[in-house]
């Protein structure tokens, strides 16, 4: 049995403990659909799926508490499924398997599933409990919001009555936000006819692995390397100065996470093969070197492989090289009233050549639309320069701050009075599902606000135990000190 049943508080443990038993990739809701709508009518609540395949549950206001506004506590369902390359873990099929480190839960080999799985679990323990006081009560559990969003683009007007949304997917605890990025996704492609390799060619495998990763909002500021960026410095060098010829190349799972990995499979000429595996050796010492103070040691290694039957016509290659090498990547800007958080940035995250056809996702962020604009706008050039074809899905604008909001004040108030210090009050660099709930049900009052967590979207994800029950203790706090109608 997990230790995490024994912390702290309980009530809300023991439904993450329920939730990580549940497999809940993006783009597999089915299992933990089901297992939410059943809670929710075990409880005899009110509970339903609506079209976008979101899990609403409605808690009746407590006696007394009937004046008060409604609130809706949002969370999404989904969980980014990333693991170490030696981790065998079947996101589909296998519970994640949890334990404590200090303060800390962590997770063997695996992400942890505490974005979003302890605010959907601090949901389920305010649905169940009997003691608390609250006004009405609607639960938002969204479906694949870590792969656009999906859900909550899809919540139809008119299906939630609340005034008030307190989202739960933010990773400080004592921070409140009260904005948030807006992002697009920019999708590059292009297919080609596969050529086949020169005879007397051998085909090396090259594996770049080890980096940290981490979330591409919260953490892009971090100078973490981008494992498609560091790749595409040794492939210019080797089709440059070794007749390499690019054959395939996989790099990044996730839209919204740091490539940690990435390898290419290139042909050369036998003579060459001792020279390119300098190069290899070369690039991994110098990409140590470079990222020593901020990513682990990093493994970069070669092996021979069997020939492929095709690889990329020359020109093409070289376009796609050029293109990866220039696009942008990382921050771009931050705010300027607000230096230490950034305003625009990108993340170049998924990388597949191959077979004959080449995609290259970049997610690009910004609370500015014009500037969200001009970066797309910039990646766009870079790939349609490349012959690539580029097209913009997925975009959202970002969630404007309310610095007068009546929530705000209240739970500002409300923070100061059970811990004797002010809350932060930010905006955040990673996209909150707020910004659309906001535009569908105009007029929400919003807030965000979370546990500590660290490096989500990667198998470093952690939450600092003591921060849960603050988390829960002043969320149990708001609601009872919710603003009258």
């Amino acid at each position: 049995m997990s230790t995490i049943l024994s912390l702290a508080p309980q009530n809300v443990w023991k439904h993450f403990y329920s939730l990580t038993q549940i497999p809940r990739p993006s783009g597999h809701m089915e299992k933990i659909t089901a297992f939410l709508l059943g809670f929710g009518k075990e409880l005899g609540l009110e509970s339903f799926v609506d079209e976008a395949g979101n899990v609403i549950i409605r808690k009746p206001a407590t006696p007394g508490m009937e004046n008060r506004k409604g609130v809706i506590l949002q969370a999404h369902m989904d969980m980014v499924p990333q693991k170490n390359n030696d981790t065998v873990h079947d996101f589909e099929k296998d519970p994640i398997e949890t334990y404590i480190d200090g303060d800390w839960v962590k997770a063997k080999g695996t992400t942890l599933g505490a974005d979003n799985g302890l605010g959907v679990a601090a949901i389920m323990a305010v649905l169940e409990a009997k003691d608390l006081k609250h006004g009405p009560l609607e639960a938002l559990i969204t479906k694949d919001e870590e792969t656009g969003m999906y859900g909550a683009f899809g919540l139809k007007p008119g299906t939630l009555n609340g005034e008030i949304l307190l989202n739960l997917d933010s990773e400080d605890e004592g921070e409140l936000y009260i904005g948030c990025a807006g992002g697009m996704d920019v999708t590059a492609t292009l297919e080609y006819k596969e050529v086949a390799p020169e005879a007397g060619d051998i085909a090396v495998k090259v594996t770049l692995k080890g980096l940290r990763g981490g979330h591409s909002g919260l953490e892009i500021n971090e100078g973490r390397a981008n494992a498609n960026k560091l790749l595409v410095r040794f492939v210019r060098e080797a089709v440059a100065s070794y007749e390499a010829r690019l054959a395939s190349w996989e790099g990044g799972n996730m839209r919204n996470a740091i490539p940690r990995e990435a390898h290419a499979v290139i042909t050369i000429p036998a003579e060459n093969e001792e020279e390119l595996l300098g190069l290899v050796k070369y690039c991994e010492d110098l990409f140590n070197e470079e990222y020593s103070a901020i990513e682990t040691p990093i493994s970069f290694t070669a092996e021979r492989v069997e020939v492929p039957a095709g690889q990329v016509p020359e020109e093409i290659q070289d376009n796609l090289i050029d293109a990866i090498f220039a696009c942008q990547n990382g921050v771009t800007r931050m705010i300027p009233t607000v230096p230490d958080t950034v305003e625009t940035s990108s993340n170049l995250a998924i990388i597949t050549i191959g077979g004959g056809k080449a995609a290259i996702k970049i997610l690009a962020r910004s609370s500015s639309d014009s500037m969200k604009e001009y970066l797309t706008t910039s990646l766009e050039s870079c790939f349609s320069m490349a012959g690539m074809k580029v097209e913009m899905t997925g975009g959202y604008s970002g969630w404007q701050p309310d610095v007068n909001s009546p929530i705000l004040h209240a739970m500002k108030a409300s923070y100061k009075q059970q811990f004797g210090v002010e809350p932060a009050v930010k905006v955040i660099h990673a996209g909150l599902e707020c910004g659309i709930i906001g535009a569908i049900i105009p007029g929400l009052d919003m807030i965000s606000f979370g546990p500590t967590l660290r490096s989500p979207h990667s198998p470093d994800e952690r939450a600092l135990i003591p921060t849960v029950r603050k988390f829960y203790d002043f969320l149990v706090a708001t609601l009872e000190q919710t603003p009258l109608k």
